[in-house]
């Protein structure tokens, strides 16, 4: 009987200092990342029967087991994907949010103040020094826009960067979760858990999903199998793939994601890649910085256009008096063919050698009117099923139409010539995406501003109304100033005929027209604007500038431009003045970063109360243990009374018998 009892009190004792061990680990390891509380399970051992009942023989270790929830488990690794990819998202915004600068430090102010300088000019066409200050501030302006083009550039090795040393990152963690597939299912073997290495895994699958979202597949071999978005595998059982960067199809310092299965590679499309780090900074470069960059060079086009366009109507000081030569220069219109289109013998077929030896794609473009340039990218895809149609999708709305070569869209004209584009051939088309980078002064003589205008307007000498000139602008390249526009006003209501006469006073073309106040009249590519009322039998004569150095007609056009609309303007809407644009790109862009800060608030508020969730269930509170610690040392000390008092029994037991 005595030993029984000693069994007893040795299981009791063994049992209690195996619930002692596991409190002490879970003290040890209370701040471990990814630690579950660990606990023992007792069993009663098998009593045994006698002629006086069943007799209980203590107490046995059935396992060591570990608090564990799959279900929150796998919402903590969502929401930590969320959370993660929200936080990557805002940090890039706030980064890029510092481009958009308000105040003087903005490009909206070197805007003004550039177009502001032609004041000067108009008051003093002569004056060089007035010329220069235009000339310094068309400086001060595209070096903006060329400094801001380099940030957006910088930002994009930045992600690139990042993107690099997450991708190592994850290809690492996943290695880790196939090696400890294969470890647990070795332990397995043994008929227990191996709690430490199942902590070690979903810490693992934790931080995988820090850096992208993926979902968990259990099987019964107690291995667990890592997905990515659509369902391509990350981990399947103790075999691990890779993740890479490749560069864009067709941007090289652009990169995208694919998975590396033995000799296989899979592109994982953006929509696959959701959340986490990588999620994040996907969406930042093929996002927010697209538009951005595409925002900037839309302003960098439309006020390049607007000047240089208006430049070009007006005469320079030289001798004898010249066009005006563009005073910015922003580069060619981009088109980039996709590093997939057919090859033949290793060269694209959708291209060709151009006069200077250069292979150039097949598609090019032609600014048409830079005013009508909307920030965004084009996809130009030569049609699947060889129609010979071209079908352009505008990417930062979705619209697609068809065209063909020669189509002018959104104040761009595309021309595809040469070997033509095959079936599937794509190209992607940035009419704005480079100018911002490669706006820069392309004038450097202050003389060759354009500040006259090639043609003056003079009132009769026996005019008898009010009427006089308010302003006279050359609008287009059609002005022909040998002609001489003769209008005679035949009513007070307005009503005029004209004449154009050449040269030699022969008339070229007449007619009639009515005159309404705050309209222009537009004639030989000139806007007339009248200020007055004219009497009946007054006249007016626009010819030929014999003056240009004392002219600023052109001048005062080219301060008009500040309240004029060259930015994004449409079939459907009038654009918006530099001012207005630029206030609109720092409003989207700010708006953006609100955003993506409340999201990222948000997200971690989630991820924060998933975690807690998780803690509640798995993570070790130091006043429990303590309370079991006590608890399992007053059992530890009964057990060791226990086999005292059996020690005590057996030792009576041998003194009776030797009695």
């Amino acid at each position: 009987m005595s030993t029984a009892l000693i069994s007893i009190g040795a299981r009791a004792l063994l049992a209690n200092y195996a619930a002692l061990q596991t409190t002490g680990n879970n003290i040890a390891n209370a701040n471990t990342p990814g630690y579950s509380r660990q606990s023992v399970e007792l069993t009663t051992a098998t009593s045994q029967f006698s002629g006086g009942g069943f007799f209980g023989k203590g107490v046995d270790v059935a396992t060591v087991s570990r608090a564990h929830s799959d279900l929150l488990t796998r919402e903590l690794h969502v929401a930590t994907a969320v959370a993660a990819g929200d936080a990557m998202r805002s940090t890039q915004l706030q980064r890029l949010e510092s481009l958009f600068a308000p105040g003087e430090a903005g490009l909206g102010f070197a805007a003004s103040r550039f177009l502001n300088s032609f004041v000067d000019v108009a008051n003093s066409p002569q004056d060089l020094s007035a010329r220069q200050v235009v000339l310094s501030n068309a400086d001060v302006l595209a070096q903006r826009f060329s400094a801001a083009g380099e940030h957006i550039a910088e930002l994009q090795n930045g992600v690139v960067q990042e993107l690099g040393v997450a991708v190592g990152a994850l290809n690492t963690f996943a290695k880790g979760v196939a090696e400890l597939n294969q470890r647990i299912g070795n332990a397995l073997g043994l008929r227990q858990p191996p709690n430490d290495l199942l902590d070690q895994r979903d810490e693992l699958i934790r931080k995988i999903s820090e850096i992208v979202q993926v979902t968990t597949v259990g099987a019964s071999d107690g291995s667990m199998s890592v997905f990515i978005g659509g369902g391509q595998r990350l981990v399947l059982g103790n075999q691990a793939s890779k993740m890479a960067l490749v560069a864009d199809p067709f941007d090289s310092t652009k990169v995208g994601i694919v998975l590396v299965e033995a000799a296989k590679t899979i592109p994982l499309p953006n929509s696959m890649v959701a959340n986490g780090k990588i999620g994040g900074l996907l969406r930042f470069q093929n996002g927010d910085l697209t538009d951005a960059r595409n925002l900037l060079g839309q302003m960098a086009q439309a006020i390049a256009g607007a000047v240089n366009g208006q430049q070009a109507l007006g005469l320079g000081l030289g001798q004898p008096p010249a066009a005006g030569a563009p005073i910015f220069s922003t580069g060619p219109l981009r088109v980039a063919p996709s590093s997939a289109n057919a090859k033949v013998g290793g060269i694209d077929v959708a291209s060709f050698v151009d006069s200077n030896g250069v292979r150039v794609p097949s598609v090019s473009l032609t600014i048409t009117d830079a005013s009508r340039f909307q920030a965004s990218d084009y996809e130009l895809v030569a049609d699947p099923a060889g129609s010979g149609d071209y079908f352009l999708t505008r990417l930062r709305d979705g619209f697609t139409q068809t065209v063909a070569s020669g189509d002018v869209v959104d104040g761009f004209r595309i021309d595809i010539v040469g070997p033509l584009p095959v079936a599937n051939d794509k190209f992607l088309l940035q009419p704005v995406g480079t100018a911002a980078s490669r706006m820069q002064r392309a004038l450097a003589d202050p003389r060759g501003i354009a500040a006259a205008a090639p043609v003056t307007a003079n009132l009769g000498a026996a005019n008898a109304g009010t009427m006089s000139v308010a302003s006279l602008r050359a609008v287009n390249s059609s002005l022909d100033p040998a002609l001489t526009a003769i209008l005679t006003f035949t009513s007070a209501t307005g009503n005029y005929d004209w004449e154009l006469r050449d040269a030699s006073n022969a008339v070229v073309s007449n007619g009639s027209a009515t005159w309404q106040a705050g309209v222009p009249i537009p004639l030989n590519g000139w806007e007339l604007q009248l200020a007055g009322v004219p009497a009946s039998g007054d006249s007016l004569t626009v010819q030929k500038t014999l003056f240009p150095a004392s002219n600023n007609g052109n001048a005062r056009a080219l301060v008009d431009l500040r309240g004029a609309a060259l930015v994004g303007a449409s079939a459907q809407a009038g654009g918006a003045t530099l001012t207005d644009a630029y206030a609109n790109a720092m409003t989207d862009v700010a708006a953006r970063v609100q955003g993506a800060r409340s999201s990222a608030q948000m997200s971690a508020s989630a991820s924060g109360a998933a975690k807690t969730a998780n803690d509640d269930v798995s993570g070790v509170n130091l006043d429990e243990e303590a309370a079991r610690l006590i608890q399992y040392q007053q059992s530890y000390q009964a057990a060791a009374k226990l086999l005292q008092v059996a020690q005590t029994v057996f030792d009576a037991l041998l003194a009776t018998g030797r009695a």
